[in-house]
């Protein structure tokens, strides 16, 4: 099932391995064999499940040349967090629905057999990462903050019960963007008070993304300008009277039409928001989590740019381009 290459000059590594065992479906490695795969590449390894305190205390250990994240987005930003200030590399190993990150890194495709045996050899990549301040907790992100569509829509994708059935991370990617679709059709406009660097970008908007990364919920292609170290978020505002162009834009790309959007961005390092009591969205988490926690609007919300916080290995394949640029 899983065809083995090794790079030359290969090194054993010692790996800590955080898997999600609920993520990906028929077609991605079980524990069993993940476990093979890396006792094939010579790595030396530690298995521990995302679920659970176990990977955070191994982390705190600090005897790892690698940490190997085998799961989505969520459990890659999870795990990304909390290595934020650690200098051990992240390699990503994808078993999402979306799998946004590993898509910016260029390693979505590389099949798991590659990944594994080309971590030694790897470029590193530098990521920065974001940091939210407001009425709760200050919280690092990895993929996105955002208000309106996105921010009233991952609950509704979550809860769905359809999206529950589906097995196939593809049928359920496609079912996701559906569901977006079908949401904005009800996405009422947002009063805005924004400050990007300073500058006022006040308004109603029915999208608000502060974008660390290209991709977006259902791995929807919102920032193509976007790099993962240039010190700098890219901003999406979209507006009511641009509803019809995401309306068409979430519509080709449902199905498969992979045309970078239009829509106005800005670059900034610094975006403050009055928070009004607005559902806002940290990576795959909607905040407030209560709704007692509304009573602390008005409030400020700062998003602010931690540079080169994170690195990531990305190997390459013998016949593909470099993916680390």
């Amino acid at each position: 099932m899983f065809g083995l290459y090794f790079p030359s000059g290969f090194h054993t590594m010692r790996v800590l391995l955080v898997h999600n065992p609920g993520a990906g479906d028929d077609s991605t490695p079980g524990p069993k064999e993940l476990k093979a795969l890396l006792e094939d590449a010579g790595h030396e390894f530690e298995f521990v499940p995302a679920r659970g305190p176990e990977w955070k205390k191994a982390l705190k250990e600090e005897k790892f040349d690698a940490v190997a994240v085998a799961g989505g987005d969520g459990t890659v930003a999870k795990v990304a967090r909390r290595a934020i200030g650690r200098d051990v590399p992240i390699a990503v190993l994808p078993m999402g629905t979306a799998n946004n990150i590993a898509k910016t890194l260029g390693v979505r495709d590389i099949p798991m057999p590659e990944l594994i045996a080309g971590w030694d050899s790897a470029q590193r990549k530098r990521m920065d990462a974001g940091v939210v301040g407001g009425p709760w907790k200050s919280r690092y992100f990895i993929e996105a903050v955002g208000a309106g569509l996105f921010a009233v829509a991952i609950p509704e994708v979550d809860a769905n019960p359809t999206m529950a059935k589906l097995k196939d991370a593809e049928a359920k990617a496609t079912y996701a963007k559906q569901v977006v679709r079908e949401r904005l059709k009800k996405c009422r406009p947002l009063e805005l008070d924004i400050r990007l660097d300073g500058e006022k970008h006040s308004g109603e908007y029915i999208l608000f993304e502060v974008m660390n990364i290209e991709f977006v919920g259902p791995n929807l292609y919102l920032a193509p300008k976007s790099a993962t170290d240039d010190g700098a978020f890219d901003v999406v505002l979209i507006t009511e009277k641009q509803r019809r162009k995401l309306e068409e834009f979430l519509e080709s790309w449902q199905e498969g039409v992979t045309v970078p959007p239009d829509f106005t961005t800005f670059k900034a390092s610094r975006i403050e928001v009055n928070w009004t009591g607005f559902d806002v969205h940290i990576d795959d988490a909607v905040y407030p989590k209560k709704e007692k926690a509304r009573e602390k609007a008005p409030a400020a919300l700062t998003i602010e740019m931690e540079h080169d916080a994170l690195e990531f290995l990305v190997p390459g394949r013998p016949d593909a381009p470099d993916t680390a640029k």
